[in-house]
């Protein structure tokens, strides 16, 4: 099973969100309607640039990505949470299958997150995009995951939030869990399951014998 972290594992979209608000003000910018849709799931650079291009300053787009990250690490580091029902199925699924998570933040900020939260250990492999694995909606991340716990995608799970993640993880060949807000009927036709928390209890259920079904080929 292949996680993603930001609004999956880990409850960190509101930080992503508080700190592209905080961004915008200390510039003197603000988001343009709809903004924070557009952004969920983005990488952080992308975001950055996005930012800037909606408010007519793409000059400031390397400005606004540092000032981004940065503030994300300060919000996230002082209050690391869960999502419901995450520390739970990551445990169970440990059991019976090798897990890893595919991620667009930096390596730092997904280790000291799952670290904090105590559900490091859990996996075999952390990804994140750098060198030539291109952040999502690319499926790089989720290729590369796949990969290194030997397993072919096509016998692998992602668990994802976002369109952007569950692009990528269809664009690898994974089967998909979707998890949060309902997306839409376009995002949600296009996965497995849909549900608005993991402790929904046919998750366990469900997650488990997809990977099952799948290991046994």
């Amino acid at each position: 099973m292949v996680f993603d972290c930001d609004g999956t594992l880990m409850d960190t979209e509101r930080h992503w969100q508080d700190a592209r608000d905080l961004t915008l003000r200390s510039h003197g910018l603000r988001a343009a309607p709809g903004f924070a849709d557009r952004a969920k799931g983005l990488h952080y650079a992308e975001c950055g640039r996005l930012m800037a291009e909606e408010a007519g300053r793409p000059e400031l787009a390397g400005r606004l990505t540092d000032a981004l990250l940065t503030g994300f690490r300060t919000l996230v580091a002082a209050q690391p949470t869960t999502m419901p029902g995450a520390p739970e199925l990551v445990a169970h699924a440990a059991k019976f299958a090798p897990l890893a998570v595919a991620s667009n933040c930096p390596a730092d900020v997904v280790e000291a997150c799952l670290a904090g939260a105590g559900l490091l250990s859990y996996f075999d492999h952390l990804v994140v995009p750098g060198g030539t694995v291109r952040p999502k909606p690319a499926p790089d991340v989720y290729l590369t995951a796949a990969r290194l716990c030997g397993v072919d995608p096509a016998r692998s799970l992602a668990v994802e939030d976002t369109a952007c993640g569950v692009e990528a993880a269809l664009r690898a060949g994974l089967r998909v869990m979707g998890v949060g807000p309902w997306p839409g009927e376009e995002v949600a036709a296009r996965v497995d399951l849909w549900v608005d928390r993991l402790d929904d209890p046919d998750v366990f259920a469900w997650a488990c014998r997809r990977v099952a079904q799948a290991l046994e080929g």
